[in-house]
């Protein structure tokens, strides 16, 4: 009777430990031995080890000046922005910068024309001489396809046409998936959490500085870092106008941490005030607004440094280029400058070496 009740409690011992090592994805070995296998034993093993993420990383962001993709009256005439447009695919215009473009984390421009598919009137103005632009929205993909993200829209020429034609703008735009700013709108740039308000605004007078620092305040509540992007000034001089200098110059006292400047179709110099930049005009870039522009202008490109969600550094560069590279005429062909003579001269310009960057 003991030898048939051991035999029982054995047999159930190893249909257990069969039932077990199945749950477990284990084996059975085929003779059971508790001193080699146990599956009542506690299993050990190394834990898997997690790399903590890594916290630190650079946020690289490229501006430019006034893009106008765009011709006169939205016409095409022979040798205008809309007659290349017509002959070349829209990746041309931008093909010798969009690898800088491309290898940053966001580039930002001055979109300076309406985008519209619309037969519209145009607004009536009482400068002269005054001018209209506006072009297809299919120009649109002229930024998209070169690695422009994001636009300024508060400029003068958004509105050539009239609250239609920058509703038209602002669908075209961000229908092609580019972000916008605007004189009542604030956007924001995001990498790993750091948050980058871009206030976009018109400076046409040294009281509208009081409208971008209400801005300013509102946007450092959200946002790590402060970029003012304003239009305004004198066109046609290298040199900023001392209103001009003490309302940019209000918006670093106010919090700004980097200003931006155009409009004057030309460059103008940068300065660091108490230790932030400003620079006071990017000048021309993609410009189909003249078929004879200056020929020099800059991507100014900011490079930030975050380490454990905080801001470690600050830098920036200037990187020359021509606004055109047709012989005579614009061909609406921006490229970086190779001559070192004339790069340098352009770098000399912007920090107030010498009086014209060409």
């Amino acid at each position: 009777m003991k030898r048939r009740l051991a035999a029982l409690l054995a047999a159930l011992q190893l249909l257990v430990c069969s039932v077990s090592a199945a749950e477990h994805n284990m084996e059975f070995p085929d003779s059971y031995d508790p001193e080699i296998w146990n599956p009542n034993l506690p299993v050990s093993y190394e834990p898997i080890k997690q790399e903590e993420p890594d916290r630190s990383f650079s946020i690289v962001l490229s501006f430019t000046g006034d893009m106008l993709l765009a011709s006169l009256h939205g016409k095409r005439a022979a040798g205008n922005f809309l007659d290349y447009a017509a002959k070349q695919d829209l990746n041309y215009f931008l093909q010798n910068v969009r690898s800088i473009f491309e290898a940053d984390d966001f580039t930002v421009a001055n979109l300076e024309n309406v985008l519209t598919d619309r037969t519209l009137t145009p607004k009536e103005k009482d400068t002269a001489p005054a001018y209209w632009f506006c072009a297809p929205t299919a120009n649109a993909e002229i930024l998209t396809s070169s690695g422009v993200e994001a636009v300024s829209l508060a400029n003068n020429h958004t509105g050539d046409y009239g609250t239609k034609g920058y509703s038209d703008t602002v669908k075209a735009v961000t229908g092609a998936g580019l972000e916008y700013g605007g004189n009542q709108r604030t956007f924001y740039l995001e990498k790993g959490g750091f948050r980058i308000a871009v206030i976009c605004h018109g400076l046409w007078n040294e009281g509208q500085a009081g409208d971008i620092v209400r801005r300013l305040n509102a946007a450092e509540a959200d946002s790590d870092f402060q970029i003012v992007l304003y239009h305004g000034g004198k066109e046609g001089v290298h040199t900023p106008e001392p209103w001009k200098i003490r309302a940019s110059r209000r918006l670093v006292d106010s919090g700004a941490d980097l200003v931006l400047g155009n409009h004057p179709h030309v460059l103008q110099p940068r300065e660091i005030y108490r230790e932030k930049e400003i620079v006071y005009s990017l000048g021309n870039f993609c410009f189909g607004g003249s078929r004879r522009p200056e020929n020099r202008t800059i991507i100014y490109q900011l490079t930030l440094r975050i380490e454990d969600g905080k801001l470690a550094e600050t830098t920036s560069e200037l990187i020359p280029c021509y606004v055109h590279t047709g012989e005579k005429a614009n061909n609406y062909c921006p490229a970086l400058i190779t001559d070192d003579l004339q790069r340098q001269q352009v770098l000399d310009f912007m920090d107030g070496k010498v009086k014209l960057p060409c």
